[in-house]
């Protein structure tokens, strides 16, 4: 048996029999008339394909386990050959148990993330500027890409709010932007010594992130016209100085939910809306999944929240350099590093802390 376990050798017998269809399906030229559906076809093939490779080298590995063994009784050379096998199949068991582990269909989406100041002013501002920069110099590291899409400023060079999209979808459907920023979402609170402040004291303040991944398929959300109100208005700079002679900036607020979303960095009138009308699409699917989820989940109390906006997830110290995810009780002082983009560290106990959750239940 392949699967450390019966169930999970009903999985892969499951994943085979997908695995195959699906390569009948892309070697089919009609398929691909569809795009939408030969790109979603192909990003299912290509999860696919990493746990059924992993199967076949622990069952392989597995058979030569057992031949050195055999060979160890007249050649003891093998039997340091078979420690060694056998520590590559301890290995090999738990990789594929990490990969039967039910992944999110969404983890090699773009996604869009937006940054708003909180209680604390012109600090809160500023520490969403501190944010945004942080994401941006973190995709930086990753290889994404990222577009300002909008934002009001603030007087000393912050953000009241702000909105980005992050592009790193994953050809594997599995490790792109939304794998790793999604458990960004919640309330980042900061403790330091605002500009402000001409007594050197320590001042605490907050910034809500919200993020969510970007619908790639206009199918999948419908938006009937009649339920939007679209406004125009002049693109604006710094401090809000007009940047833009034409009324090239587009608002669209969806009435039956109250969404609004704002564009201002395109060039037109119609790229801005074009674009709006993207993030209105992501936002209303991200609403409607977080509703499922909420009812689908009621009694469930989730170490890593990635639904509840309104809890505190992390706090950056800047006296101590330090910086604290509440969630997983993660904590390093390298706060410099992290507001610079270094990431990683953070958000590997995070997606780990998810991992051994979903194997746990």
């Amino acid at each position: 048996m392949s699967a450390s376990t019966a169930s999970g050798a009903v999985s892969l017998m499951a994943l085979r029999t997908e695995f195959a269809e699906l390569e009948r399906r892309l070697a089919d030229p009609a398929v691909h008339a569809d795009a939408a559906t030969a790109r979603a076809l192909g990003r299912r093939y290509a999860q696919i394909g990493p746990v059924l490779r992993a199967d076949q080298e622990l069952t392989a590995t597995r058979e030569d386990l057992d031949t050195a063994r055999e060979l160890s009784a007249d050649d003891p050379a093998f039997a340091v050959e078979a420690e060694e096998l056998a520590v590559r199949v301890d290995q090999l068991e738990r990789r594929l148990s990490e990969l039967l582990v039910p992944r999110d269909s969404r983890d090699g989406d773009d996604v869009v993330l937006e940054v708003k100041a909180g209680a604390g002013g012109e600090e809160s501002a500023l520490f969403a500027g501190d944010l945004l920069r942080m994401y941006q110099r973190y995709a930086e590291r990753r290889g994404w890409k990222t577009e300002l899409l909008d934002g009001t400023d603030s007087d000393l060079g912050g953000y009241k709010d702000v909105i980005v999209s992050i592009k790193g979808r994953a050809s594997d459907g599995m490790d792109g932007a939304w794998s790793r920023l999604k458990y960004e979402g919640g309330v980042h609170r900061v403790q330091r010594v605002p500009v402000t402040e001409s007594q050197g004291r320590i001042h605490t303040s907050a910034a809500g992130v919200l993020v969510y991944p970007e619908v790639e398929d206009t199918a999948e959300i419908e938006i009937d016209d009649k339920d939007l109100r679209i406004e125009v208005f002049r693109s604006s700079g710094k401090g809000g100085q007009s940047v833009n002679t034409t009324d090239s900036a587009v608002r669209i607020t969806h009435l039956p939910t109250g969404v609004v979303v704002s564009c201002q960095n395109e060039r037109s009138q119609l790229q801005n809306r074009a674009r709006a009308m993207e993030v209105l699409r992501s936002r209303l699917k991200a609403l409607a999944d977080e509703e499922r989820a909420v009812a689908a989940s009621a009694e469930r109390h989730s170490q890593i929240r990635t639904v509840d906006r309104s809890e505190r997830i992390r706090t950056y110290n800047f006296p101590e350099n330090r910086i604290a995810d509440h969630r997983v009780n993660y904590k390093s002082h390298n706060l410099d590093a992290v507001l610079d983009g270094d990431l990683d560290a953070l958000v590997d106990a995070l997606v780990a802390a998810d991992r051994a959750e979903s194997l746990d239940g």
